[in-house]
C-alpha cells in the first residue's frame, strides 16, 4: 500500500499527453508517472561521476584502477571471434 502522497500542478495539455501514453502501455495516470519518474531518477542517481573518498580509500582505488587487468579467458575467446561481416560470407 503506497502511503506517501505526491502532488504537482500540469497544464491540460501535459496532463493529456500523460494520460495518452499511460493509456498506450495499460497503465493509469498515477502509475505512468510513478514508473516514469522513477526510471529518470534512478539514471540520474547510476549517472554521478562525483564520488569522495579519504585518503586510504582513494589509494586503494587508484591502486586498483592502475594494476593491469586479470586475465578474462571468456573475453579473450570473444574478442578472438571474427566479426560476420570480416568473414567474407555475406
Amino acid at each position: 500500500m503506497r502511503d506517501a502522497a505526491i502532488n504537482l500542478r500540469a497544464l491540460p495539455e501535459q496532463r493529456d499527453l500523460i494520460d495518452h501514453a499511460a493509456s498506450l502501455l495499460g497503465k493509469n495516470r498515477s502509475d505512468f508517472m510513478l514508473e516514469v519518474a522513477c526510471e529518470r531518477a534512478q539514471a540520474v542517481v547510476l549517472d554521478q561521476v562525483f564520488f569522495a573518498l579519504d585518503d586510504d580509500k582513494f589509494q586503494q582505488f587508484t591502486a586498483l584502477l592502475d594494476a593491469a587487468p586479470a586475465a578474462n579467458p571468456g573475453l579473450e575467446r570473444l574478442m578472438a571471434v571474427k566479426a560476420p561481416w570480416h568473414s567474407g560470407q555475406a
